[in-house]
Parts: structure tokens; sequence; C-alpha cells
């Protein structure tokens, strides 16, 4: 077995419905360790960056909308990386299948998705589906400095001029 990373987002219905600590407890069933964790307000060019796969699907827009809190009214996200033997296999049982309806109701999509009358899948999670996804989504979520080790190789860059908001 091997040690893997994998993405998980807690999406902003899962958010709105107060699922976090019931989503947190139910992937700590894995027995993986949190290497990195953090709230992000989605805008839309890491949203279309993460969904890129799908930009030539009818329900890109939908997707987009959802994912950046449009939907729900929340612009929260809850962004994590855990890592462990197998981590993507065994996050993937737990969270179940993209689509609510047929996920195995004692899953997290299972027992908190749901299909709505317009059709989107309010599917409350994202998990990486291969380690070569999990390490594009990882490196498109997290900076190096915000994960607690070197998942992938690093390079230090010196930036001139960078504006950065910061406390007033």
């Amino acid at each position: 077995m091997a040690i893997e990373q994998t993405l998980i987002l807690i999406k902003p219905d899962g958010l709105v419905k107060s699922l976090t600590g019931n989503v947190i407890s139910r992937l700590s069933e894995a027995k993986l360790t949190i290497m990195g964790a953090k709230v992000v307000r989605v805008s839309r060019e890491l949203a279309e960056k993460h969904y890129e796969h799908l930009k030539d699907k009818p329900f890109f827009e939908e997707l987009i909308e959802y994912i950046m809190g449009d939907v729900h009214k929340t612009h929260r996200v809850l962004a994590l990386v855990y890592q462990g033997e197998d981590a993507i296999t065994k996050i993937r049982d737990i969270v179940g299948d993209t689509d609510p309806e047929k996920a195995n109701p004692v899953s997290i999509r299972g027992a908190y998705g749901r299909v709505t009358r317009a059709g989107v899948f309010e599917n409350v999670v994202h998990a990486s589906s291969s380690p070569e996804d999990a390490e594009k989504e990882i490196k498109l979520w997290f900076m190096p400095d915000e994960v607690v080790e070197d998942l992938y190789p690093v390079k230090e860059a010196i930036f001139k001029e960078v504006k950065r908001l910061v406390w007033a």
C-alpha cells in the first residue's frame, strides 16, 4: 500500500447545513493524517481551474456557481489535505458516489447529499479521484507553506513588488 495524499473540499452546501463536524468525524474513520486545512473564498478562476476537465459539459456554469457559493449564498469552502496509506480509496469509500441518489446511504454523500429539482448534485464534498488528480488539486488549492510537510518537490522563489493584503 502506497502513502498517498488527497484533497477533500467541504463544499458550500456542507457548510451552510453545518455538516463540517459530521464530515470531519466521518473522514477520521480512514485513520489518515491531516496535512493542511483552510477556509477558502473560491474565486471564479480557482473554480474554473478545479473543474477545467468538465468545461465542455452543459452543467459547467452551474458547477462554477455551486463551488463559488453563489447557489447557497455562502462563499466558503473548507479545503483539507489528508495523507496516509491508500488515502484516495479510503476517502472515496467514505464519501460515496458523486450522485447522492446512487451513493451508499451510510456514505457522506448518501447521508447528506441531494439532487435538486433543477438537477444539481449537492453532494457536500469533493474528494480526489487519483494520485495525479490529487497532486494537481492540492497544488491548486494550497501553497507549499500551507501544508505541514513538503508533499511534492518545492523550490524557493523571490518575488519583487508582490501586492498582498495585510492587517491595518
